[in-house]
């Protein structure tokens, strides 16, 4: 070896002591100093040009934040995410409504096909680099300054990330400055994986199968294809990979969701084949893999548009998401040290949380959780839309707004209905109307109507009991009155109950009853138990109307709020208020809300109680025997129905001890729901056989709410005790002898019957029109009966209280006082009664009632030959004729209560007796033995007459 390198060495000098080689050595000194020149040129241009550049890059992100780790990785990971809504044990609803859906998703969760596809088609060296591709970056440069045609682009997926959470998408020099300085700054502080992982749910996929736009993988595959990230087959995830391109062009879908056509679907089938050539030349896949890809047809594969949530489920969709932004709000309240308590008195502060809180519920990916069963609200639309006996559909004509035109707008019965869980409050379903097409309304939670006479047991029975007024059997009086104009009346217009025990008034639902019993109580100020138990529209004006004890408010109510008032009294008088949003979770899972039910008291157990016995007679014999009769399973329920002013709206609230069911049923433009055919029943029957179907799904779904085992446990305090049924007081000997006795439950901790009963006294009565009333010191001793009792004045004035009315109709109906005397004074004028009208039929003598109010009887004289002699004195209750002699002349004149007499009637005369035939006389017949002679004749007296009874109205009363 060294021989070898010795002779190379010889042969180098040998060569350089040629001739030519000196000329050769002044070329090469010459260009190795120019060369060398260049090369310092060179270095000092690169120097000055990178020290531009560096400065010029510097200025252009002189001005971007220094952002800590904390800070850009929050920024990364908050992008819009789609919240959903479930249904009660975690049933998936659909989304929420949002310009774009997006579902997150983890990196393991999604196709290694997808990441592959990606990686070779937006990113060779994502792996390798730091954020940048500076080979990338100085062809984009390039291309840029020289105005290529061809842009290839330079950013990489650490770029685009920083792009689309950080940056914008605006072009300029800036923006690419600060996007690259960013992306080598995020790689600093995530991981590739993050980085990928952050990207695939962050980039636009165009649109899904329903046409709605679409980001993040998971949405895209579930969107296009209808299955999940992780199930992407390669072929697909090449299709999915090359749409973020361009979305618009190479997306599937239109806006309508059907799929494009051939010729605009070329562009995005075109765009797979370069996903998939990518692939291959990566290395990602074989050649086999390719040309099977290439051959698919992936059209095959999408997906069939679905349904979005608020199409299938629009009332319930809709009102998940009204709470969810109210609880939402009252959340982002507290985070800023606010109360929400002040977002329902403050209109301002509920706007700005209520728009914060829009935006957050649409963009950061929460599981909303509601308390609705599934099967309960399928059943309940479907019994909704399948009744038949709504009412008449009005058409109504109107100018189109917009075009000017006239269109016809149908106006049916619409119907709300809410079920409640008395316990939790939990809305276990809910109606919101017949059609949303027609009216978008929620009837169930939004509609506020008058509730009619379902406001009886809430805002005067219920309160009444508990102020210990009244127990479930004390008379209240049903008689007519006059308050300053105010001239209210019962079902039957006509219909006065007079004495009538306070669950027969509640069960027949009479009016002059419960308004009487709630003046007697308004200084008490029972309006607040409504506000206790969640009405939120009580005005001051509706506090003093005495209209409001049958339902006269103002701005009326909700179904909601009427069935969650019901529901204080099946949980023993403790209000739960009525919800929807069980919980909320952020898309990792936490709870970042539940809802935790709180029971206030608004009426002791023992008001509760007594008032649910009183209800139960509702559908046993009152206005809603129609609902019970009409249940599928025998249970017991307690309810009340209502109806409000010319039929306008009609109410049925049921419950048992485990749910509330409040239905209503009216026009949106309130008018009478009677309808003068026989199409449809009468308005309390139609809502009394709605509960009813209602009732009847609910048991075919959930037998136990319907029909639970426990029933209501009757309170320790709660006791039957008597009381006489005139004045509700301890019986009285009087009491007990005319049969007025009664027994029914009392809360003994506010109201038993002690002070012994002073309704009636003794007095001598006398009987008008079939009513009795007591007799005047003046008044003719033979009209007058000596063994009746009357009532106390004081009782009287007691009872009928400042409204007054008639004292007649304190007499009870049915009882022995009816028929043996019980009087009221009666209203004297000092006028001498109408005289009658005689007349003589045979020995018939026969004569008129008088046409005066206050006649007790009439007198018959014989005034024959000049004279007058009294004949008879008769009852005004009758009989109206007695026989008299022939040949005599007869008047008759009317007494009154008074003592006054009318003038005389006509005279009637009576034939004279024909002579008696001339016979001859014979011996007179002896009597046989043991046989008694005839008695002789005796003049007959008028009989005791029957009392006349009042007429009953036609039909029972109700509302």
């Amino acid at each position: 070896m060294k021989d070898w390198i010795a002779k190379v060495n010889n042969r180098i000098e040998q060569l350089f002591e040629k001739p030519w080689m000196a000329k050769v050595r002044i070329s090469s000194a010459i260009t190795w100093n120019l060369a060398l020149l260049l090369l310092v040129m060179a270095i000092v241009g690169g120097v000055f040009a990178f020290s531009v550049g560096a400065g010029y890059f510097a200025s252009l992100v002189s001005k971007e934040p220094l952002r800590t780790e904390k800070e850009m990785r929050d920024l990364v990971f908050n992008y819009e995410e789609t919240s959903e809504m479930y249904f009660a044990d975690n049933i998936y609803i659909g989304n929420i409504r949002t310009d774009l859906d997006r579902r997150e998703t983890s990196i393991d969760k999604v196709s290694p096909f997808v990441v592959n596809a990606v990686l070779a088609t937006e990113d060779e060296y994502f792996r390798e680099h730091d954020g940048i591709v500076p080979k990338a970056l100085i062809r984009g440069v390039l291309q840029d300054v020289l105005n290529s045609a061809n842009q290839t682009g330079g950013s990489t997926l650490t770029q685009q990330l920083v792009k689309n959470q950080i940056l914008t998408n605006e072009v300029s020099y800036e923006r690419k400055a600060k996007e690259i300085l960013l992306a080598m700054r995020l790689e600093h502080f995530m991981t590739k994986e993050e980085i990928l992982e952050a990207y695939l749910n962050v980039i636009p996929y165009g649109r899904n199968a329903s046409g709605r736009n679409i980001a993040g993988i998971e949405t895209a595959a579930q969107g296009v294809f209808g299955v999940n990230a992780a199930d992407l087959t390669l072929e697909q995830a090449a299709f999915l990979s090359g749409i973020p391109q361009n979305p618009f062009t190479f997306t599937p879908f239109t806006n309508l969701g059907t799929v494009k056509s051939e010729e605009y679907l070329a562009d995005g089938l075109a765009r797979m084949k370069t996903v998939l050539n990518r692939m291959l030349e990566t290395g990602y896949i074989t050649k086999e893999e390719h040309k099977k890809a290439l051959a698919y047809d992936i059209t095959k594969d999408f997906t069939t548009p679905q349904q979005r949530p608020e199409d299938v489920y629009p009332w319930l969709t809709y009102e998940i998401e009204r709470r969810a932004k109210e609880v939402v709000a009252g959340m982002l309240a507290e985070q800023d040290q606010i109360d929400p308590a002040r977002l329902k008195e403050e209109e301002n502060l509920r706007d700005k949380y209520m728009l914060l809180a829009d935006r957050e519920i649409r963009s950061k990916g929460y599981r909303i959780h509601s308390t609705v069963k599934k099967d309960m609200y399928d059943a309940m639309q479907k019994i909704t839309k399948d009744y038949q006996y709504y009412g008449q559909t009005y058409s109504q004509t109107v100018k189109d707004p917009q075009s000017g035109e006239d269109v016809e707008l149908q106006q049916p019965v619409q119907t709300g209905s809410v079920l409640i869980e008395n316990k939790t409050g939990r809305i276990l379903s809910f109606v919101g109307g017949r059609d949303f097409a027609i009216e978008e309304l929620n009837h169930a939670t939004q509609a506020y109507r008058s509730n009619g006479s379902t406001m009886k047991p809430l805002l005067v029975y219920g309160p009444a009991i508990e102020y210990g007024k009244i127990g479930a059997g004390s008379p209240l009086v049903d008689v007519k009155f006059n308050l300053r104009g105010y001239t209210p009346g019962n079902y039957t217009s006509s219909y006065e109950a007079g004495l009538v025990p306070a669950r027969e008034a509640l069960a027949q639902s009479l009016n002059l009853s419960a308004l009487r019993l709630y003046y007697s109580i308004l200084d008490q100020r029972p309006a607040s138990f409504l506000e206790k138990m969640g009405f939120s529209k009580i005005t001051a004006e509706d506090r003093e109307n005495l209209a409001t004890g049958i339902g006269g408010l103002k701005y009326g109510t909700t179904v909601e709020e009427n069935t969650n008032a019901f529901a204080t009294f099946a949980n023993g008088g403790q209000y739960v208020e009525s919800y929807i949003i069980e919980k909320i979770e952020d898309p990792t899972g936490n709870v970042v809300y539940q809802h935790e039910s709180v029971a206030e008291p608004v009426f002791s157990p023992e008001t509760a109680y007594i008032m649910t016995d009183m209800m139960r007679d509702v559908l046993n014999n009152g206005t809603g025997q129609s609902a019970k009769q009409n249940l599928k399973f025998g249970y017991q329920f307690s309810g009340k129905t209502g109806t409000s002013e010319e039929y306008k709206d009609v109410w049925f609230v049921g419950y048992n001890s485990a749910v509330t069911l409040g239905v209503w049923m009216g026009y949106d433009q309130p008018r009478s729901l009677y309808t003068f055919n026989n199409t449809y029943m009468q308005p309390s029957k139609r809502i009394n056989l709605l509960w009813a179907t209602l009732m009847n799904g609910v048991y075919d779904t959930h037998p136990d709410w319907a029909a639970p085992k426990q029933g209501f446990v009757k309170p320790q305090n709660v006791i039957y005790a008597s009381f006489c049924g005139m004045s509700g007081m301890a019986p009285s000997n009087a009491c007990a002898n005319a049969g007025l006795v009664r027994s029914d439950l009392f809360n003994a901790k506010v109201f038993l019957p002690s002070k012994a009963d002073d309704s009636m006294s003794s007095s001598a009565v006398v009987l008008i029109n079939g009513t009795y009333y007591t007799a005047l010191a003046n008044t003719p001793g033979e009209f007058v009966r000596r063994s009746g009792g009357g009532l106390n004045p004081e009782f009287v004035r007691r009872m009928l209280g400042p409204l007054g009315g008639d004292p007649s109709r304190l007499v009870p109906k049915g009882s022995t006082l009816a028929s043996g005397g019980a009087a009221v004074s009666f209203p004297v004028n000092g006028v001498a009664p109408a005289a009658p009208s005689a007349s003589i039929s045979g020995n018939t003598l026969s004569w008129s009632r008088s046409a005066s109010n206050d006649v007790v009887g009439y007198r018959i004289y014989n005034v024959s030959g000049g004279g007058q002699s009294l004949v008879a004195s008769i009852p005004e209750a009758g009989p109206y004729s007695i026989t008299v002699g022939a040949g005599g002349a007869y008047i008759v004149v009317a007494v009154d209560i008074e003592g006054l007499s009318s003038g005389a009637s006509n005279t009637a005369t009576a034939a004279p007796a024909a002579p008696p035939p001339v016979q001859q006389p014979t011996a007179p017949e002896q009597p046989t033995e043991n046989e008694p002679a005839e008695p002789e004749e005796q003049p007959s007296q008028p009989a005791e007459p029957e009392p006349e009874q009042p007429a009953e109205p036609a039909e029972d009363p109700t509302e």
